[in-house]
């Protein structure tokens, strides 16, 4: 047999047992803090037309997608991340809706990333879609909702960094910098790199006073009393609005009681194009990279022909759980069901007893052999069960492990 057969591309893993089963923990307690804030499940396909994630509509860049062809020419891609699919379906089946529109959608993201930046190309993402509305109300409800999210999966430390793409923007389109100009400086300035987009603003012989407006965007960090100096730096309507908006949005984070976990960037920027808004980022210890990413894209659905307004998050759930097991939060998983290790000749009365169990709702694991007690217990724990029942000709013996968090 060919080795290479058991290993899996580069890129993607297994994940199975234990690790596995916090996995689907977080997700519960990620997906129950959403609906309870009203939003319904959703799920789009796995791969698309191409088109609904072109460039036109500002996702992904094409050589980072993986596209491939169906029997009739068409070509198709494998959804990098879930907002155009869910703009999409919106558009398909609500067009004549005029009502806040709320969902929530969890699943694989596919990127096809260089092997050298060691990041995954299969990707879980869970995140929600608050659209038809465009209110400031509706951006503190997605901020609120995902810091709700991740205290409910036992995270303390982390931050919530907001920007505003529209500062960005407005000093832009003031100073003449557009096109691929504006999206090299961009992408400088989101990657908090000073020289270059420094060394780009002098190329292009961009005026002394809006070039170094821009450049303090790659280092600018504030809290919300912050902002009052930021609006006095410009002077164009563009960028005053967005530092209104801000205003407006800490008001009422401020009532959700969540503004602790608060601050704003205006120097945060993102790679999708299709953000318009108010953007943010969560971070915390233990993970180099954002676990949320979120914002407002209130021109994406009319790619798809319905001119409505939206705002959603993402929350990496790979990245979540690695910051959860290196702060020593992983959630620990509770033994479940009963193992019954039982010799051969008492097959029947085993099974009789296991169909009892079952019949109560107790998951039962069989096992055709006596082994002993720690064999018995190291298989116990392997599968994350808490009690044997253990049957011999000479009689039944129950037993109850008792786990430390380290063991399962």
């Amino acid at each position: 047999m060919d080795k290479s057969l058991l290993h899996t591309p580069e890129g993607v893993r297994d994940i199975y047992g234990t690790e596995y089963a916090r996995r689907l923990l977080v997700e519960k307690k990620l997906r129950d803090t959403i609906r309870l804030y009203g939003y319904q499940d959703i799920q789009t396909p796995a791969f698309e037309f191409f088109d609904v994630f072109s460039r036109q509509v500002g996702t992904t860049p094409s050589n980072q997608l993986y596209k491939f062809f169906d029997k009739e020419g068409n070509t198709l891609s494998l959804r990098p991340d879930f907002t155009p699919s869910c703009a999409r379906c919106i558009a398909k089946y609500f067009m004549e809706e005029e009502r806040p529109l709320r969902f929530t959608y969890s699943g694989s993201t596919f990127t096809n990333t260089s092997n050298l930046q060691g990041k995954l190309k299969e990707v879980t993402q869970m995140g929600a879609e608050l659209m038809l509305d465009g209110s400031v109300q509706a951006d503190a409800e997605m901020i609120g909702m995902v810091i709700e999210a991740l205290k409910s999966c036992g995270l303390q430390d982390f931050q919530i960094t907001i920007g505003q793409v529209e500062y960005f923007k407005g000093i832009c389109a003031q100073a003449g910098i557009d096109g691929e100009v504006a999206l090299s400086l961009r992408d400088f300035i989101s990657a908090k790199n000073y020289f270059g987009a420094q060394e780009l603003l002098e190329r292009h012989r961009v005026r002394r006073d809006y070039a170094q407006v821009l450049l303090r965007l790659s280092d600018t960090v504030l809290g919300p009393s912050d902002l009052c100096e930021a609006k006095r730096t410009v002077d164009n309507e563009r960028s005053l609005s967005a530092i209104e908006r801000l205003e407006q949005l800490f008001e009422v984070l401020r009532q959700y009681g969540v503004e602790k976990y608060v601050s704003f960037d205006l120097g945060l920027l993102s790679k999708l194009n299709y953000y318009t808004g108010v953007i943010f980022k969560g971070y915390t210890y233990g993970v180099g990279d954002a676990i949320v990413t979120g914002g407002r894209y209130d021109t994406l659905l009319s790619h798809f022909g319905k001119h409505s307004p939206a705002i959603g998050f993402t929350i990496l759930v790979d990245d979540l759980m690695e910051a959860l097991a290196r702060q020593g939060l992983g959630p620990g998983v509770a033994p479940c069901g009963v193992l019954i290790a039982y010799e051969k000749e008492l097959f029947a009365d085993a099974l009789q007893r296991a169909q009892t169990l079952r019949r109560e709702g107790i998951p039962v694991t069989m096992l055709a052999d006596v082994p002993d007690y720690a064999a018995l217990k190291a298989f116990s724990a392997d599968r994350m069960i808490g009690r044997a029942i253990v049957m011999k000709k000479e009689g039944n013996e129950e037993l109850t492990f008792v786990w430390e968090k380290t063991d399962i």
